[in-house]
């Protein structure tokens, strides 16, 4: 695996300095301790209240560091990636933020965790400061173990007590909310990858096809394999797991958590499917999906529960000076409002015609089957998609097939045109519905398909700028539409196909996504749209 740093010595403080240089100024500081005891502290922290700290070893970020600041935090310490800090770090932190108050340590239930910040809190005891300790072991992955793991359900623990802090509780009410809440919380979590820390060698321990349920956060195994399957499945199954380990009764806040590499619009698949499971009855308040207590980049999720009352919502709900911290919003069903109507005037009748529809249907199919081929050239030349592309116009076109007014060419050629324009993304989507919507009106008035479709293309170069000689689809389509219009169908197909081809020897493309490409990259690779162009004539033709 590659990663981003300098030494990997100094991969955690340069990370601290990151976040405090970002942050606004003056509400962040760090001690002058620095490498051995890496301690984030608020900046306006004048000791008069209940202070609340937590910590343990980094790559969980923007745990712990990212959580100090008014309303939660006063200070994080932090040991190396995955490695407790010591003794004398988290007692630093004491001396340092803890005043006539005293202060509430949280702690994940790791044993290297457990033992430093414990005797941190003796030795600090014995200098007179009044410490208290709260230990979270939300894992249920493994419920036969006396000592679960504390897990991404520490951030409801942190946010609980910092608000009650902020409202100058005293240590006895702040450190007692602490304990019920640790106490009703449950987390399972889930990945596809392990996690890969920077300078050291990564050895990958899951197949192609496997994942780990119920993992911790620290790249340890989890407590089952299980077969890649759909995210649906995967959350059903922590969905009926996470259930089981909670009361029959009561109303939940729910934590969706980002292990550290899953992509955003995957995260929203996961936040909906899980808002559809057995779980959703029984949430009432969500906070993510974010990356909240990640694994470095591991390719996972985690999800919390703990039951919510009065106290704990309006916690919960209340302002905080973290940014990474995500707000609790009550969980609410999809707004849906009505798109303008479009005017039934304005939509051709259907009709039936028997070519037509088979001519159509024999192209979508075939560009079906090349989406595969299609996105490994795209791969190599852009961004991967275009096969998915025109499957997805594909397939709209399909689904609309007996609804195509097929005995009126014009109208039919601007029905296509607006059912790509909705279907298609990115710009083959537009720039298709502006050809075939231009060769509608032009057909309308010169009664001419070829010279309707020459006209269409004018059009498309026009506001897309791409041209002859730009590795685009423009490369297939000019040539194969004079063609058309100089000696008919299969003499397109050849000039369509023989311009598809003609774009494996252009290194540069001057359009479009590969124009973002190397000339390296592109040598001897054929543009996609181009290919799928030479497709679409070469079926029209029958030659496929």
């Amino acid at each position: 695996m590659k990663h981003f740093f300098n030494r990997r010595e100094n991969i955690v403080t340069e990370a601290l300095d990151g976040l405090l240089q970002t942050a606004p100024a003056g509400s962040l500081a760090r001690l002058d301790t620095y490498p051995d005891i890496k301690v984030v502290l608020r900046g306006d922290w004048d000791k008069a209240k209940v202070a609340i700290i937590s910590g343990g070893g980094a790559g969980h970020e923007p745990s712990h560091a990212g959580f100090v600041g008014k309303g939660m935090l006063t200070a994080a310490v932090s040991g190396e990636i995955f490695a407790s800090p010591s003794v004398d770090a988290v007692l630093t932190a004491i001396r340092a933020v803890t005043g006539s108050k005293g202060c509430l340590l949280i702690v994940k239930n790791y044993t290297g965790d457990r033992l430093n910040f414990g005797l941190a809190a003796e030795k600090a005891r014995v200098e007179g400061f009044r410490v208290e300790m709260v230990i979270v072991a939300d894992d249920i992955a493994l419920p036969e173990i006396p000592q679960p793991r504390g897990v991404a359900g520490t951030l409801f623990v942190h946010k609980i007590a910092g608000h009650l802090a902020e409202q100058d509780a005293d240590l006895e009410t702040v450190a007692s909310a602490a304990r019920l809440a640790a106490h009703d919380i449950v987390s399972l979590g889930v990945s596809l990858s392990s996690c890969s820390i920077p300078g050291q060698a990564h050895v990958e321990r899951l197949e192609a096809e496997e994942g780990e349920l119920g993992l911790g956060i620290h790249g340890e195994p989890g407590a089952e394999r299980i077969a890649l399957q759909e995210a649906r499945s995967i959350v059903a199954t922590m969905s009926e797991r996470l259930s089981r380990a909670l009361p029959e009764d009561g109303g939940y806040v729910l934590l969706i958590n980002n292990l550290g590499a899953v992509p955003p619009i995957e995260m929203g698949l996961i936040a909906h499917t899980v808002l559809s499971s057995s779980l959703a009855e029984r949430v009432q308040l969500t906070i993510g999906p974010a990356p909240l207590m990640t694994a470095l980049n591991m390719n996972g999720f985690s999800l919390s529960l703990m039951r919510l009352d009065g106290e704990r919502e309006a916690a919960l709900k209340s302002p905080v000076g973290p940014h990474a911290w995500i707000p609790a919003v009550e969980r609410h069903d999809v707004s849906v409002l009505p798109a303008t109507a479009v005017p039934a005037t304005e939509l051709a009748a259907a009709s039936h015609d028997p070519a037509a529809d088979r001519l159509i249907a024999a192209i979508c199919d075939h560009l079906l089957s090349l989406e595969a081929e299609l996105n490994h050239l795209d791969a190599r030349a852009g961004d991967g998609d275009t096969g998915s592309t025109v499957a997805t116009g594909s397939r709209s076109v399909l689904a609309h097939i007996e609804k195509l007014p097929l005995k009126d060419i014009a109208a039919t050629l601007s029905s296509i045109g607006s059912i790509l324009s909705t279907s298609m993304g990115g710009s083959s989507g537009v720039l298709l519905s502006i050809f075939f919507t231009a060769a509608a009106k032009a057909y309308s008035d010169t009664k001419d398909i070829a010279g309707a479709l020459l006209a269409g293309l004018e059009r498309m170069i026009f506001y897309g700028g791409a041209a002859v000689g730009d590795r685009t689809m423009v490369d297939a389509l000019d040539p194969a539409l004079r063609a058309l219009k100089a000696r008919g169908l299969a003499a397109a197909a050849s000039a369509a196909r023989a311009g598809a081809d003609a774009t494996r020897a252009m290194k540069k493309a001057k359009a479009g996504r590969a124009s973002y490409v190397g000339e390296r990259d592109l040598d001897g690779v054929p543009d996609p749209g181009a290919m799928a162009v030479a497709a679409v004539f070469e079926v029209a033709a029958g030659l496929r």
